[in-house]
C-alpha cells in the first residue's frame, strides 16, 4: 500500500471515530504514522488540529523547538487563539519578542501576542512566528495498536508565514518538533496525559509503509509479536550542547538529542580519530541524532578516516570498490556481497559511547545505500572541517531501529536493528483496536 494511501486511511480512521472518544479515559501512550517522502527523504507524520479538525501533514524534526504551522494559506478554526505577552504560555515558549500586527486580526496576526522564532532546519531559515493555542488531536496507543483519538484543547503551536515552508516535502504544511524543551510534542503530550516525558521514534526503511512515533510509555509491540521495551533497550546517557547549533538560536542550551560517542570501530578496530572533536566544547563538536540530514555526517577528518578503514576493511573481504556516487565517497560493487538478515555483507561499524561494552552497532541495513542493482555505497557525507558538530547521526542510520527518547530521565535508549528480530518498524499495527 503507498504511504500516501496508508496516511489518508489512517486520516479517515482517525475522523471517523473521532466522536468515539471519551473525556475521562486517559491514555498511557500516543501513536502518530511516519512515512518517508521518496523524492526528499524527509519524514512526515500527521496530526489532527483545528475545529473542525484538519489533517495536516508536518515535517518530523527531532531537533526544532517548536510545533509550527503554516497560517497564511487557509487555516480555520473557532478555537485558535493567540497567546498574548507576558501570559504564562507566553513565558513557556522562551519568546523572542512581544508582536503587534496591523492588519486585520487574522490566525498568525494580532495584536499584543508572543512572537519566536520559527526554523526549517532543512534550508536553515528561521522567521518569528505567532505563538497561538488549538485544538490538537491525536490517537492513543496501549503499545500494539492504534486506540481511541484523544485531544489536547489548548495545544501550544506557532504560526509561521507561507514562505517558512520552502523546501518541505509536498504537502507538508509545518513542523512537528520534537525539542527538549517546554513546548515540544513531547512534553506538551506528557503534560496533557500525565505520563512520562519520553517517545520512541521507529523510521521505517521502506518507501512504501509506515514507521511510528510513540509518546508516553512502553511496551512496544511489532508483529510478530516481537516486544521491545524498557529492559530490551541499551542506554547512553542524554547529553545537553550549552549552545544552540540552529538557526533559530539566541544563546540558549539546543533542545537537539545529543549522545557521547568516545570512539569509532570498524571491524572491531579502532578507526584513528582526534578524540577531542567527539566532546562539545562552547557549543562546537560532540555527536547528535538527526531526523533531518538523510545520512550520516561527519566532520572532514573523521570522514577521511572512517573511509579510509571502512574501504580497508572492506578489501579484505574482497569486495569491490568502484567510482564514486555523490554525496558518497566509497562505493562497491554488489558482486561479491551477500546478502543477510540485517543487510548486506560489509564490516560492522561500531559506536563505543560511555564503556567499551555500551556500544551502538551499524550493520549493513543502516550502513549501506543501494544506488542501483549493481553498486552500493557506505551511507557518510562530509561537513568540511569545522561544523558544528562533528558527528551527526543520519535517519537512514535510525531506520529499522527504535530509538527511544527519554527526556525524565536523560537517556538514550536504542534496540539495534530490528531486521535481526525479524521484524521492522513497519510491523507497529496502526489499525485502531477501538
Amino acid at each position: 500500500m503507498a504511504p500516501s494511501l496508508q496516511i489518508t486511511l489512517f486520516s479517515l480512521l482517525f475522523i471517523f471515530t473521532i466522536t468515539q472518544a471519551q473525556p475521562s479515559f486517559r491514555p498511557s501512550a500516543l501513536v502518530l504514522p511516519v512515512k518517508k517522502n521518496a523524492s526528499t527523504l524527509q519524514y512526515v507524520t500527521t496530526i489532527h488540529q483545528r475545529t473542525p479538525l484538519v489533517s495536516e501533514n508536518l515535517l518530523v524534526d527531532l531537533g526544532n523547538r517548536y510545533m509550527w504551522v503554516d497560517c497564511e494559506t487557509n487555516y480555520v478554526s473557532s478555537t485558535y487563539r493567540p497567546v498574548r505577552c507576558e501570559t504564562s504560555q507566553c513565558t513557556m515558549s522562551n519568546p523572542d519578542t512581544c508582536s503587534d500586527c496591523f492588519n486585520r486580526p487574522r490566525p498568525g496576526c494580532n495584536n499584543f501576542t508572543c512572537g519566536v522564532f520559527l526554523e526549517n532546519s532543512v534550508n536553515n531559515i528561521a522567521m518569528i512566528g505567532e505563538v497561538a493555542q488549538d485544538v490538537v488531536s491525536v490517537r492513543s496507543t496501549d503499545g500494539s495498536s492504534s486506540g481511541r483519538v484523544v485531544s489536547v484543547p489548548h495545544f501550544i503551536f506557532s504560526c509561521a508565514p507561507s514562505y517558512l515552508r520552502r523546501n518541505l516535502s509536498s504537502g507538508a504544511v509545518g513542523v512537528a518538533g520534537l525539542g527538549r524543551n517546554k513546548i515540544g510534542l513531547p512534553s506538551q503530550f506528557a503534560s496533557a496525559f500525565s505520563f512520562k516525558r519520553k517517545f520512541a521514534m521507529c523510521l521505517s526503511g521502506s518507501r512504501s509503509s509506515n514507521g511510528v512515533i510513540i509518546f508516553g510509555n512502553d511496551p512496544y509491540k511489532f508483529l510478530p509479536g516481537i516486544i521491545v521495551s524498557d529492559k530490551t533497550l541499551t542506554y547512553t546517557p542524554l547529553l545537553t550542547n550549552p549552545e544552540s547549533t540552529s538557526a533559530s538560536s539566541h544563546g540558549e542550551p539546543s533542545v537537539e538529542y545529543f549522545i557521547g560517542v568516545k570512539s569509532i570501530k570498524i571491524n572491531s578496530k579502532i578507526v584513528p580519530i582526534d578524540t577531542s572533536l567527539l566532546s562539545i566544547t562552547n557549543g562546537n563538536g560532540g555527536t547528535k541524532i538527526s531526523t533531518i540530514d538523510p545520512y550520516t555526517v561527519l566532520e572532514n577528518s573523521i570522514y577521511k578516516a572512517v573511509l579510509k578503514a571502512f574501504i580497508k576493511e572492506s578489501a579484505a573481504r574482497n569486495i569491490t570498490r568502484v567510482a564514486s556516487f555523490a554525496p558518497f565517497g566509497a562505493c562497491f560493487s554488489t558482486d561479491n556481497i551477500l546478502s543477510t538478515r540485517v543487510g548486506p555483507s560489509v564490516p560492522s561499524i561500531d559506536l563505543v559511547l560511555q564503556s567499551e561494552s555500551v556500544v551502538w552497532t551499524i550493520t549493513g541495513s543502516n550502513s549501506m545505500v543501494y544506488v542501483n542493482d549493481n553498486v552500493v555505497c557506505l551511507g557518510v557525507v562530509k561537513r568540511g572541517s569545522n561544523p558544528r558538530t562533528s558527528i551527526v547521526i543520519g535517519a537512514h542510520q535510525l531506520e529499522d531501529n527504535l530509538v527511544q527518547f527519554d527526556l525524565a530521565s536523560s537517556r538514550v535508549g536504542f534496540s539495534g536493528t530490528l531486521l535481526g528480530r525479524q521484524t521492522t518498524c513497519a510491523n507497529f499495527n496502526l489499525t485502531s483496536s477501538a
